[in-house]
């Protein structure tokens, strides 16, 4: 992947606005129902329900777009979705019973699941098996803060409807600034598997062994939990995640901050979360149809503002744009 960085740092510094967004909190109250709250540059506040009586938004069938879903789901009546176990708040998480799901991807799942008049069935697992369950058709619909890239339009369609920005995240007070990859040159960076973070990750890796510069030493770990427990520990320096979670937690928790954003697509393109299906099964276009519907109507809107996430709103769902670039193209 070509680095540009006059585009790179335009578009980083872009990015920063959700960032910033996420800037102020509260720990959960158990006294009002579990709240948390999150405030803009603005200075308006959003407080975040986490308890599991989520009143979500919601909205009407729309019987021309429910009628492009392939027979077989409307026969089935339901919308089987996955979304992975590994995510975080505020995309998805437990509620304060530590059982009931919640966050921005289980509503936007749910919204879509209304246009289409299907009952959302949701099926929480390990990121792997996300796509191990695409592929065998077992799940019609991932909605997990997936990104596109072009390796991944080989084998599923998407349908965009959020903006993809990652983060470095570092212990409170490091000093830290990263604006490319000789920032991260020698630094102990943590990410998760198989992420698009990961692909970047090991890019700019690769960018600073043939600058002469030392790579990145790259760690994983089973968890948030783990990931956290090293960053403050001083076993690693960076964490790099999508950023809403490492905005929310370091607004949350106080412990952290985000010390430099990209766009999940790479230099010089934005980019794009997208409802992910198995290729060709029919449902990349009444899923995009469903987005755009709720768009339009403003569920969308009010959905992606209960969560703090309104910076990263799309004005319409594309099927299979262009994504991050495969490696070396």
């Amino acid at each position: 992947m070509a680095t540009t960085f006059v585009t790179r740092r335009t578009t980083a510094a872009a990015a920063f606005g959700l960032a910033g967004a996420l800037a102020l909190a509260g720990c959960a109250n158990p006294t009002d129902g579990g709240t948390t709250e999150v405030a803009a540059t603005s200075g308006d506040k959003t407080r975040i329900n986490i308890s599991p009586d989520q009143n979500r938004v919601t909205t009407g069938k729309v019987d021309s777009i429910a009628a492009e879903v392939p027979e077989k789901i409307r026969r089935r009546g339901t919308l089987e979705i996955v979304d992975s176990s590994g995510s975080a708040a505020p995309l998805t998480f437990h509620a304060t019973d530590n059982r009931t799901v919640i966050g921005v991807e289980p509503d936007i799942a749910y919204l879509v699941a209304d246009v289409l008049g299907l009952k959302p069935h949701l099926n929480t697992v390990s990121w792997e098996n996300i796509f191990v369950g695409l592929d065998s058709g077992k799940y019609d619909v991932g909605l997990s803060n997936i990104t596109v890239t072009e390796e991944r339009k080989e084998k599923y369609d998407f349908a965009t409807y959020r903006e993809d920005n990652l983060a470095f995240e570092a212990k409170k007070g490091s000093g830290l600034k990263i604006d490319g990859p000789e920032d991260v040159a020698g630094r102990t960076v943590a990410v998760g598997s198989g992420t698009n973070q990961e692909k970047l990750l090991i890019e700019w890796s690769k960018e600073n062994d043939k600058a002469g510069r030392k790579p990145v030493d790259i760690k994983y770990y089973q968890n948030d939990s783990d990931t956290y427990l090293a960053l403050q520990s001083g076993r690693i320096d960076l964490y790099l995640g999508p950023n809403p979670t490492a905005a929310y937690h370091a607004a949350t928790t106080g412990k952290t901050e985000v010390v430099g954003t990209y766009s999940g697509a790479g230099a010089g393109l934005q980019g794009l979360i997208a409802a992910t299906t198995k290729k060709d099964n029919g449902l990349a276009k009444p899923l995009a149809d469903a987005l755009d519907h709720v768009i339009e109507n403003g569920t969308y809107a009010k959905v992606l503002k209960r969560w703090g996430l309104s910076g990263e709103a799309v004005r319409k769902s594309q099927i299979n744009p262009p994504g991050l670039p495969k490696t070396g193209s």
